[in-house]
């Protein structure tokens, strides 16, 4: 039986893109199809059994701590209330929480339909327990895409190149060596250290979904919000 793995999401984004185009709650709190995004990634994670969770919030998003414990009141979650700099600084604050094993990280905006979270879950488990694994996607609804070279047993042979026609879904299983690592300085941002782990001769591993939407403008929300219509229909 494989050990359980811990959860965590990243929240602490401005959504500034979002907020120019009319949104004006905060973005963990961005419906699709009437359900708040913080609230969808928390469903995907409690179907795939993982727990406990860290989840970052910038300073602004406090109301998003309050919902949250409001909506689930026996989730077992450690809140981070913190205005980072950059994407990797959240993703390092994040993965230091509930030490010991893997761990399972999502970005709140990298939307998808629960069952697909759960295959990606379970098939990213079944890689080596040493590998950092990639949820992938041939949809492309991005403005600056991080593609990803995969070969063909599911090893990542480059991140951040021009190849490849897959991109990175906002997912990621982080292994105990990952998380207890400190990234090389002069990293930025998240995409950054991707590419730097996948370069480095790290096991690194990619797993498909087919339809992931990182949601960041307003014609996001409307992908997404289709995808979760059709979703309930079929």
């Amino acid at each position: 039986m494989m050990a359980p793995l811990r959860g965590g999401i990243i929240a602490a984004g401005e959504g500034s893109r979002l907020r120019r185009a009319g949104f004006t709650m905060p973005k963990p709190m961005v419906p699709i199809a009437g359900v708040p995004l913080i609230e969808s990634v928390i469903r995907n994670f409690r179907a795939a059994r993982i727990a406990p969770l860290a989840i970052i919030v910038n300073e602004q998003e406090q109301e998003c701590v309050d919902w949250v414990r409001a909506r689930f009141p026996g989730l077992a979650v450690d809140f981070i209330v913190k205005t980072t700099r950059s994407s990797l600084e959240s993703f390092v604050e994040v993965i230091a929480r509930h030490s010991g094993g893997r761990m399972l990280v999502s970005t709140v905006d990298a939307w998808c339909v629960e069952a697909d979270f759960v295959r990606f879950v379970d098939a990213a488990a079944r890689r080596p327990a040493e590998a950092t694994v990639l949820a992938v996607t041939p949809l492309i609804a991005d403005e600056n895409p991080l593609r990803v070279a995969v070969a063909p047993d599911g090893r990542v042979t480059d991140v951040g190149g021009a190849a490849g026609e897959l991109v990175t879904a906002g997912m990621y299983l982080v292994p105990e060596r990952v998380r207890a690592e400190t990234p090389p300085a002069g990293l930025d941002r998240l995409r950054d250290f991707l590419q730097w782990l996948a370069r480095s001769g790290a096991p690194v591993y990619g797993e498909v979904i087919e339809r992931v939407v990182d949601v960041d403008r307003a014609d996001d929300v409307a992908l997404a919000e289709t995808l979760a219509l059709a979703g309930r229909v079929s």
